[in-house]
């Protein structure tokens, strides 16, 4: 039944028309086909209540970017015009200032999540409206055009989401209210997460980051903005890490190719390494065409808190995007974690091997509605765990996207059948 639900999604999705390009990201869209938000959007309506007569912005001037009639009016216009940067009088200053809001409901837990507020997935907190990330950052990009530029990001969160991204592989941390750098910020399901702190030097094509920052692996990841699903794969939550501390240099200089090469230690720790974490991050990520593209992201050596403090672990992340239409996209994702903790009599103390293949089909619908699809299988220590989960992205308006979602996941080895529907919104300032 669920694999004759995906064909059927796939084909309704592909049957759905051509047009302009399709993004994998839910804020990121540039298709345009003249169908707005709000269906009046001429001259003739403006003085019709179901256009909104008292908006200052109506007709061809206000619609014609795709914001749609209506933004202008009372709150619509308000959230319309939002800017942290603008707030804070920094809209000049050369730095990067931002945030956003995400709030969500869901009615079931993400599978291997089975205790209400057990931090086995995001989505822990059944049945309630919860307040998932209130995020802000600061920052300056680094400008290495004309020789070597600095820079620096900060990231802060807030949210039942934070408590997820902490540096969870710091010591201490597995106990909520304790851990060094932010793996004690604790406050009820809620919590405070730092997962970016560094600076940056950059000079032409090469670029060096010093400090904390998000990972490389993987096609998911923690920014709710940068994703088109509300729920994430198990393969996300399970197999990759979120955040590292350490030294990541890009080099961009082979057209159309991108290598990456650092040092960190180890998986989601905060300034700290965990049992000697100590291992290697890199990997490239190579534009084929100007509709394929491929990255390989490994890390290799002592993953702190992860593998037990061995020294020969292993994971890799493929991804491959194509462009199959103008509107169509697809995503294949591949995982692979390979941890062997022997202790020094032979004895296994935590080795785990898991596998996970991820499949994603994006359909853009017009330049305010984007539909997708999420196949999974994620394989651990032997036990398959499947997931199929649909949804849709509204953007409401340029900053402000809902997205409903239907997700179901089983495991026949464990006798797991759930289904899960959720929804949530993202307001982006």
């Amino acid at each position: 039944m669920k694999i004759r639900t995906w064909i059927v999604g796939i084909a309704a999705l592909a049957m759905s028309g051509n047009g302009a390009a399709a993004q994998t990201q839910a804020t990121d869209w540039s298709y345009d086909n003249n169908v707005k938000a709000v269906g009046c959007c001429e001259d003739s309506c403006c003085g019709d209540d179901s256009c909104c007569d008292f908006d200052p912005c109506c007709g061809d001037a206000c619609c014609g970017d795709g914001v749609g009639c209506g933004s202008g009016c009372g709150v619509g216009g308000a959230l319309a015009g939002m800017s942290l940067a603008g707030a804070l009088g920094l809209e000049d200053s050369g730095l990067v200032v931002g945030g956003w809001t995400q709030v969500g409901y869901h009615d079931e837990q993400t599978e291997l999540s089975n205790t209400f507020d057990d931090g086995l997935a995001f989505n822990d907190l059944q049945d309630r409206i919860n307040l998932h990330q209130q995020y802000f950052f600061l920052g300056k990009d680094a400008d290495g055009s004309d020789g070597w530029d600095w820079g620096f990001r900060t990231d802060v969160m807030y949210g039942t989401d934070a408590q997820k991204t902490q540096a969870f592989g710091n010591p201490g941390a597995g106990t909520r209210g304790f851990g060094s750098y932010d793996a004690s910020l604790d406050h009820g399901y809620y919590g405070w997460a730092i997962p970016q702190a560094y600076a940056e030097l950059e000079n032409g094509d090469f670029n060096v980051k010093i400090g904390k920052f998000y990972t490389l692996v993987g096609y998911e990841v923690v920014t709710a903005p940068d994703n088109f699903f509300y729920s994430h794969s198990l393969t996300m939550f399970n197999s990759e890490p979120f955040t590292h501390t350490g030294v990541l240099t890009s080099y961009t200089g082979f057209g159309g190719l991108t290598l990456y090469n650092g040092w960190t230690a180890g998986w989601d720790t905060g300034f700290d390494n965990t049992l000697g974490g100590s291992n290697y991050l890199g990997g490239f990520g190579l534009d084929i065409s100007d509709n394929l593209s491929f990255t390989y992201i490994t890390t290799y050596g002592n993953f702190g808190a992860r593998d037990g403090g061995q020294d020969d672990s292993y994971s890799h992340s493929i991804v491959i995007a194509a462009s199959l239409t103008d509107r169509l996209e697809y995503v294949f994702q591949s995982d692979l974690v390979g941890i062997d903790a022997t202790a020094d009599n032979g004895t296994q103390i935590g080795s785990n091997d898991q596998t996970g293949i991820n499949q994603y089909l994006f359909y853009q619908w017009n330049d305010r509605v984007k539909l997708g699809s999420r196949m999974e299988w994620w394989k651990s220590d032997g036990t398959s765990h499947y997931e199929l989960t649909s949804g849709v992205n509204f953007s409401v308006l340029d900053n402000l996207v809902v997205r409903p979602e239907y997700r179901m996941d089983w495991a026949p080895g464990l006798d797991v059948d759930r289904d899960t529907i959720g929804i949530d919104a993202i307001l982006t300032y």
